[in-house]
C-alpha cells in the first residue's frame, strides 16, 4: 500500500512509519515546511493547505497530528492549541480526501478513550455515549471534523488512543525513572482504571487497521488494569518497590485540568479491534512490564 502519514515526528508516528515501511509499504509523511524529497509531502494545516495532486494514488492516510497534551500547563489558551491542532488538521485531510476521485479511500485518524469522560468501573466499549469533560469535548470537534471524508464513502477509523507504554516517553515519561530508583508507586487512590496498550502493540494496531474492514470508533487500549496493579507490575519487572504512593492532591496541583486524565477511571474495552481479529503482543501487565524493562 501506499500511505500517507500526517504526526510522524510523535512518539507512535515514528514507529509506525518504521513498520510500515519493514512490511514493505511505501510510506509518505506530511511535512510544514517544502518537500524534501519523493517521501514527503509539504502542507500547512493552520493556513489549511494541502495538495490533493500530492494524494493521488495513495491507498491510505494516517492522521496522528495534535499538540502535546501533558507536556504543559492547560491554560485557556493552550486548551485552544490542543483544540485547533486536533480539529484544523483532522478537518483539513477530510474535506481533501473527500473532494478527490482518484484519492485514499481510508482514513485512520487520532482520536482518545477520553471520549468517555469519567466513567468509574463502567466497561465501555465503542458504543457508549461521550462524555462531558474537556478531553470529551475534544474528542467530539475532533472526530466530528472527518464528517466530510465519512459522507464522501471514505472508511475512516477513529483510532481512540489509550496510555501507551513505551520505554522512552508518554504515560510513562516521568513514572519509569523514579520506579527505577524505587521511589514510584500507585498514583492517587491507584484504584482508577488504566485503559493501556505498549506502543509495539498500538503502531501493530493502526496497520492492521489499514486493511481490516473496521469503521467508527475504534477504541486501542488492550485491556484495562488498576493504576496500582500495572504499577506494581512494573515495579516487579524493575526488581523494585512501589510504595510510595503519590497523593491526588499533589496530583491535582501539579497537573492542572490534565490531572482527570491521571487520577479519572476509563475502563475501556476494546470490542471492535478484538471482532476485527488484532491479537496483542502484549496481553497482561506482565507481559507489558517485561517489554518496556527489555527495552529501556
Amino acid at each position: 500500500m501506499r500511505v500517507v502519514v500526517a504526526g510522524s515526528h510523535g512518539l507512535i508516528g515514528g514507529d509506525l512509519v518504521a513498520l510500515l515501511r519493514r512490511e514493505g509499504h511505501r510510506v509518505q509523511v506530511l511535512v510544514r515546511r517544502p518537500a524534501s524529497g519523493p517521501d514527503e509531502v509539504s502542507w500547512d494545516p493552520t493556513a489549511g493547505r494541502l495538495d490533493a495532486r500530492d494524494l493521488v494514488g495513495a491507498d491510505a492516510v494516517v492522521c496522528l497530528s495534535g499538540a502535546g497534551v501533558a507536556d504543559r500547563y492547560l491554560t485557556p489558551a493552550r486548551k485552544r492549541v490542543v483544540v485547533s491542532s486536533r480539529v484544523d488538521t483532522a478537518g483539513l485531510v477530510a474535506r481533501t480526501l473527500a473532494g478527490m476521485d482518484d484519492g485514499p479511500r481510508v482514513l485512520l485518524q487520532a482520536s482518545g478513550i477520553g471520549a468517555y469522560g469519567e466513567r468509574g468501573d463502567d466497561l465501555l466499549d465503542e458504543h457508549e455515549p461521550l462524555g462531558s469533560t474537556f478531553f470529551a469535548d475534544v474528542v467530539r470537534q475532533w472526530e466530528a471534523a472527518s464528517a466530510p471524508a465519512v459522507a464522501a464513502g471514505v472508511r475512516v477509523a477513529f483510532l481512540r488512543t489509550g496510555i501507551v507504554l513505551s520505554p522512552r516517553g508518554g504515560a510513562l515519561g516521568r513514572l519509569l525513572p523514579l520506579l527505577r530508583l524505587g521511589v514510584g508507586g500507585p498514583l492517587g487512590s491507584g484504584r482508577q482504571w488504566w485503559s493501556w496498550i505498549t506502543l509495539v502493540d498500538e503502531v501493530r494496531a493502526i496497520a492492521h487497521l489499514l486493511e481490516a474492514d473496521v469503521s467508527g470508533p475504534v477504541n486501542l487500549v488492550t485491556q484495562a488494569t488498576r493504576n496500582e496493579d500495572l504499577t506494581r507490575a512494573l515495579a516487579r519487572a524493575l526488581h523494585r518497590p512501589a510504595v510510595v504512593r503519590a497523593p491526588a492532591v499533589a496530583l491535582r496541583l501539579a497537573l492542572g485540568d490534565f490531572a482527570p486524565e491521571v487520577l479519572g477511571s476509563i475502563r475501556a474495552d476494546p470490542a471492535a479491534l478484538r471482532a476485527s481479529g488484532f491479537v496483542p503482543a502484549h496481553a497482561d501487565p506482565a507481559a507489558a512490564a517485561a517489554w518496556l524493562v527489555r527495552n529501556r
